[in-house]
This record gives C-alpha cells, structure tokens and sequence, in this order.
C-alpha cells in the first residue's frame, strides 16, 4: 500500500484551517551579531514541545479597514513578486517559541538573514536581506524538507506573492512593521492541507497531492503553493495562537470576497510558492514537522514601510501582474514601483 494519498481535482475548498494552541511570550531584546551558525544536522519528524503561553501584541494606533465597493473594476491580476532565497536552516521559530533557540522542530529560513529564535523588528531590520528588494528585511520560514537524512533546500529564488485576497483589490493597506502570523499547521489534516493550497503538493504531471508523492519525474522539482489569511483585525500584531488576529476572505453575494466584521482590514494574501529540487524516488522524501501535508510557514513583516507600501499601491490596489521591481510587462505604459536597483526612484 503506497504511503501517500492522492485527493481529487474537484474538492471545493472548505473555509477553516486547524488551529493551533500556543503563543508568544514577551520578545527577547537581542541583535544581528547574536544570530547562530547556519547549518544543523537533521532532527528527527518528531514534534517540539508545546510552546510558552502567549499574548495580544496590540498595534498602536489601530488601522481601520476601508469599506469594500460593490461595483469593483475588473482587473486580471493584482500582485507583485517577493523572490527571496534560502539563507539557513536551525531549529528556531521566533514566533511560537521566540527567545527558545532550539526548541522548535527545524526550519528553512528565507529573506532576512539574521532570523533566529531570538529575533525582534529591531534586530530584522539591522539585518540583510536574500530578497531581490533590499527593502524587503521581512523573516520567512517553513518547515526543512529532508530526502533520507540529507537536507533538501529550494534553489535560488523562490517566488512569494503578495496578492489582494479580497475582490476590491483597491481597499488593500500594506503590512504594519511588526505584524507576525503562522500559515497553517504542523497538525493540521490533509483537508485543511488542501483547502489553502493552489494544488497540493505536485511534480511532473502529478497534481492535487495531499501528501509528498512516492515517485516524481526524474528532472522536475517537487512544487507547493501554499495561501496565507489575508483579513487583519487591525488592533494586534500578533496574537496567543498566532493566528486569530487573522483570518481568510469570506463570499458574499454576487460572489465577492470581502473581509468579515471581525478582521475588517484588507492586507495582502501572501502566496508562497516553493519548489524543492528532488525526483525520481521520493518515497523517503518528509518535512522536518512530520508528513507533507504538515507544510505551513510563518511571516514577520519588516519591510521598509514606504517601499511596501509603492508597491502595495502600484501593483495590488493598481490592478497589475507586477515583478519584484513593481513591473508588469504586458502593461508597460504603467511604468515600475521601483528603479533597476530595486529601490524607491
């Protein structure tokens, strides 16, 4: 009997995801210099122990959400590109076990370069970025993937969208510097899995996985496409389970998706999509938080505020297919966010 399991085309995604219990503690004060050294040997899928309680972490002052319209303008795309690579590995998680080096099951860190257990929006933003946007000082993260016991990074630049989540891509505000937040769960069900993915786990002609497949076609890569809570409630940067100050999109008539009262405020829908260089025999292919639909990842913002927020405005609220200089090459008329340094002109 094969190990994993392969889920129809045609499941309609469901509106919850498993949540999680856990929290934040108070943030260790701590800098760049104190960071560790990147590699780690492979732990084993096992899971961490359960993390310090948490608290609300309140945004001061508190955003409003802007009323969505019910006459939106059509528009194909409203995005940009965040094309961030692979900077370390260590078992940390600065959200759910901040200040706790080693606590956490292993990671993949992605865009700031200084991430570690004890990191805080002062030590990212003294730090480097693997991003194409120097302004992009934001920590990524997401559970290793190992093939056996060797370690399994993604190549170069990986591709995390920032999209309108909502259909009134116009009423969509940037990030606050600091808002914190988990992307799934390492215990979450293969449904929940599914539901906030664009196709499962797929490779070669192999899609809708709920699970790492067995066998992937020898040359192609191992893909994920995973979507984040895009609705803020606007009062907390991050809350006990890292999760209920955000929330999904939900429809309305005439199949609109709008924000729901108690998250009321519109922040771009993160889209991770990774790509792991492994083929042919996948069969001992796992994440360091357990099975392939444990996948979820985590986001701390610390994006240079004005350069996000161009980018928010030109690209999301602008209706365009930008890239990760704020480009849309089938609009060219409409210019770029950025200049070719990738900086605000």
């Amino acid at each position: 009997m094969p190990r994993r399991s392969l889920l129809s085309s045609g499941l309609t995604a469901a509106a919850a995801l498993v949540m999680v219990a856990g929290g934040l503690g108070a943030m260790n004060s701590a800098s760049a210099s104190d960071a560790p050294a990147a590699a780690v040997a492979a732990p084993a899928a096992v899971a961490p122990a359960a993390p310090p309680p948490g608290q609300w972490i309140p945004v001061n002052p508190p955003v409003q959400g802007i009323p969505p319209s019910p006459d939106v303008p059509y528009a194909s795309h409203h995005e940009f590109q965040a094309n961030c690579s692979v900077n370390h590995t260590a078992p940390d998680d600065p959200i759910v076990f901040p200040g706790l080096p080693g606590a956490s099951h292993d990671h993949t860190f992605m865009g700031n370069d200084t991430t570690y257990a004890g990191s805080t929006l002062d030590s990212l933003r003294g730090g480097d970025t693997t991003c194409k946007v120097p302004g992009d000082l934001t920590a990524y993260w997401m559970p290793t993937m190992y093939n056996g016991d060797q370690e399994v990074r993604p190549i170069g630049e990986q591709v995390i969208y920032y999209k309108a989540g909502v259909t009134d891509f116009r009423t969509v505000r940037p990030f606050p510097p600091g808002l914190r937040y988990v992307v799934g769960d390492p215990g979450q069900s293969e449904q929940a899995f599914l539901d906030a993915t664009v196709e499962g786990w797929e490779c070669g002609d192999s899609f809708f996985n709920s699970d790492i497949p067995d066998w992937c076609a020898p040359g192609s890569q191992l893909n994920v496409r995973f979507q984040a809570p895009s609705c803020w409630d606007g009062r907390h940067l991050d809350s006990p389970d890292h999760k209920a100050h955000m929330a999904y999109p939900v429809p309305v008539a005439n199949n609109h998706d709008v924000c729901p009262a108690s998250h009321p405020v519109a922040v771009p829908m993160i889209e991770f999509k990774m790509a792991f260089p492994v083929s042919g025999d996948t069969s001992r292919v796992r994440l360091a938080s357990g099975e392939g639909y444990s996948f979820h990842y985590d986001v701390f913002n610390a994006w240079d505020e004005p350069v996000l927020a161009r980018l928010v405005q030109h690209c999301i609220n602008g209706g365009l297919q930008c890239d990760a200089r704020g480009f849309d090459q089938y609009k060219p008329e409409r210019g770029a966010a950025l200049n070719e340094n990738y900086e605000l002109p």
